[in-house]
């Protein structure tokens, strides 16, 4: 365990209440207090660290000026709320975050009064903070009771469309509204768009120190509604040549932009707003990212997801497998096709590292888009790309491409569009928790005509599979692979194309049969070796496709076994469900067939370890045996049977 930093005037907080009894000098101290007591926290944990890092100041200033949890501090996407969470009664568990039975590494309503909306997806504060806003006004109440409501947005969330749609809205509506743009000129990946160049030229030709001596005497420097003569001061700002922007087009009073790292500035500028605010405030902030930490702030991505590390060296301590993940296999593989095909083209919203994008953009940049964080957009201009000849790869977590689906249904399926669905994070993916799990995909696009889903069962079948998309211009197709390493197969040299709803047999047994579709596959194979010296001999199949179904396969296991039982990592409503429903139609469950099928349980599972998580799920091997035990009706294992 790392030695505990000194942390005199932090120890005198529990809750934001206790930040009033401290002046702005003491603030400081408490400040650089708290920026090292994350760093301490987060090198025992792992988490993100650097966007925690860059709102240190701001996180004190908002804790200081308004009254949490009365007022609402909204977070978005909520990466940067250690330190919130540290300042609201939740340090003395703060090295649990993101572990089994700990505090989550996102905000949670469930989990503090001070965590009034949840996040983890993002671009959501600003419509969360005007709904709270108009609550107040309509009498609404809560347990905390109902007072200003502030969102904290970054400059990559606010590439998003939602975030536009809200500020629309609080505009239109003119209610007294604090939104505070954090734009620390960068994402997880760096932000594109015509809004980041516009955020980086608001500043980068601003007489910016200008702008910090103005902040000091904040209140004659506002625009209105802050003090009589506001013409004038309106008349200032638009003199230094960043007043008159888009955001007062949109009904907002611009302040900004502002050193966030400068309690000179960020202090008194939110007290004046507090005071003095009548209707919808944009206060634009300049951070960085990793702010104090040097590691974090020299890293590429700032410090965004951090394994466990080192205090001094800031060297992260992660594990190594010889397995490649399913992310490079799928990124190598798409490489490798890209290279024969200049058709084939990638598309990833703001996740070009995670969706392992990253080396196809260096290589083949005019073929690789990143279209910021806006899932809608990327999927509906994959369609149009498709429509004109290419072949696009729509790369994106499976908890994100729930926020295209609208997309998905009418700008790709109905137009039986031939997009590219390469689905990360498929399955349970740990210590990001249920806000993060791909568990619904499957349900949601087998219920779509015309699509194809696919799910690999190890990291070889993979890279058959994006050549199989590669080559199909029928329709959608999909591929859905799970987070972390892959089984530790050795890849093929040649990539093969599958036959479109065609599964295959591993194992050949009798009485029993498991049909798994996607990762789990693994786990199948153990169960069946654990059962088989109990004297029972599995056929094993992999369906590879969740749609179209392996009619023949499917009515092959009914017929030749007394129990065939189904295995995938998702919701009901999926694989299972769409076996199921061809059984009986096919009249296949008439005959004392005995059907089980197993899928993530109907509820949201807090975040662990992947293995402790497909404990609570109870699809891992030794669940695998009970339910075989269970539907034969063995309760308990005869030991003459072994």
């Amino acid at each position: 365990m790392s030695q505990r930093p000194d942390t005199p005037m932090l120890d005198q907080v529990q809750t934001p209440a206790d930040l009033k009894r401290f002046n702005d000098e003491e603030l400081k101290c408490l400040a650089d207090e708290l920026r090292n007591e994350t760093i301490s926290a987060v090198s025992e944990t792992g988490g993100h660290l650097g966007a925690g890092l860059g709102v240190i100041e701001l996180s004190v200033a908002l804790h200081n000026v308004f009254d949490a949890p009365k007022d609402k501090i909204i977070w978005d996407v909520s990466h940067q709320a250690y330190p919130h969470k540290i300042l609201t009664g939740r340090r003395d568990r703060i090295r649990t975050l993101r572990q089994k039975n700990g505090l989550s590494g996102f905000t949670k309503r469930s989990e503090s009064e001070y965590d009034p909306f949840g996040a983890a997806h993002s671009s959501t504060s600003i419509s969360a903070a005007l709904g709270f806003t108009v609550a107040h006004d309509l009498g609404g109440n809560c347990k905390a009771g109902l007072g200003d409501a502030i969102a904290v947005i970054g400059d990559g969330a606010m590439s998003a469309g939602m975030a536009y749609e809200a500020m629309n809205h609080a505009g239109h509506l003119g209610k007294r509204l604090v939104v505070v743009l954090n734009d620390n000129e960068m994402s997880i990946a760096p932000p594109v768009g015509a809004l980041s160049s516009y955020l980086s030229q608001l500043y980068a030709g601003a007489p910016f120190q200008d702008l910090k001596a103005a902040a000091k005497g904040a209140i004659s420097f506002l625009p209105e509604p802050f003090r009589d003569g506001a013409k004038r001061a309106k008349d200032l700002l638009k003199g230094m040549a960043v007043g008159g922007t888009m955001f007062e087009a949109l009904g907002f009073s611009y302040i900004g932009p502002i050193d966030g790292h400068d309690l000179d500035q960020l202090l008194p500028v939110l007290r004046t707003v507090k005071q003095r605010a009548t209707g919808p405030i944009l206060l634009h902030i300049i951070t960085k990212k990793g702010r104090g930490f040097a590691p974090a702030e020299n890293a590429h991505d700032k410090g965004h997801a951090t394994a466990q590390f080192d205090l001094v060296t800031g060297k992260q301590e992660k594990g190594t497998s010889n397995a490649i993940s399913y992310t490079a296999a799928f990124s190598n593989a798409l490489v490798s096709l890209a290279s024969n095909d200049n058709k084939i083209c990638a598309v990833t919203a703001a996740m070009p590292d995670g969706t392992g994008l990253k080396i196809f953009s260096e290589r083949y940049s005019s073929r690789c888009f990143d279209v910021g964080i806006a899932e809608q957009h990327a999927v509906t201009f994959s369609a149009a790309l498709a429509a004109g000849g290419m072949k696009p790869f729509c790369a994106i977590y499976s908890t994100f491409l729930q926020r295209g689906y609208d997309q998905v249904v009418h700008d790709v399926a109905i137009q039986r569009l031939p997009v590219r669905f390469a689905i990360d994070r498929a399955g349970l993916v740990g210590a990001d928790g249920a806000t993060h799990a791909g568990s619904f995909d499957i349900s949601f696009l087998t219920n779509l005509p015309g699509f194809v889903v696919m799910a690999p069962a190890d990291e070889a079948e993979l890279v058959h599979m994006v050549k199989t998309a590669a080559e199909y211009n029928e329709g959608p197709i999909a591929f859905r692979y799970p987070r972390g390493e892959g089984v530790g197969v050795e890849l093929p040299n040649a990539a093969e194309i599958l036959e479109i709803g065609k599964g295959r047999i591993i194992n050949n047994g009798s009485k029993v049969a498991i049909l798994c579709f996607g990762a789990r596959l693994k786990e199948v194979l153990k169960a069946s070796e654990l059962l088989r010296p109990m004297g029972f001999d599995i056929t094993v199949a992999d369906a590879r496709f969740a749609k179209p179904l392996d009619h023949n396969l499917i009515e092959l296991l009914c017929s030749e076994h007394e129990v065939l039982i189904t295995v995938e990592e998702g919701a009901i409503g999926g694989f299972g469900s769409h076996v199921a429903q061809y059984a009986a139609e096919r009249g296949l469950l008439d005959n004392g067939l005995k059907f089980r099928s197993m899928f993530l349980p109907d509820i949201f599972i807090d975040q662990a370890s992947q293995s402790d998580m497909y404990n609570v799920a109870k699809l891992n091997s030794e669940h695998i045996v009970s339910k075989v035990l269970e539907t034969i009706g063995i309760s308990k294992i005869n030991t003459k049977l072994a």
